[in-house]
């Protein structure tokens, strides 16, 4: 069976989840709010409603804000 390559940022580590899902639904899946958190497809970013394939490889950032 094809499993969905997740790597996962800020500690680094890698996951593979079985089946297809949303993006919402893998973070929440993950226990990540959505607002925390990048979401990128084979290099791009992608929406919480999007699709994602068994066999994409995504990488979940958390997001950083500062400045000055």
């Amino acid at each position: 069976m094809v499993r969905m390559k997740v790597l996962l940022r800020n500690p680094r580590r890698e996951l593979e989840i079985e089946g297809r899902r949303n993006v919402n639904a893998l973070l929440a899946e993950l226990g990540m709010q959505r607002e925390s958190h990048l979401v990128i497809r084979n290099g791009t970013l992608v929406p919480g409603d999007a699709e994602l394939a068994a066999d994409d490889v995504v990488e979940i950032r958390p997001v950083i804000s500062g400045g000055c």
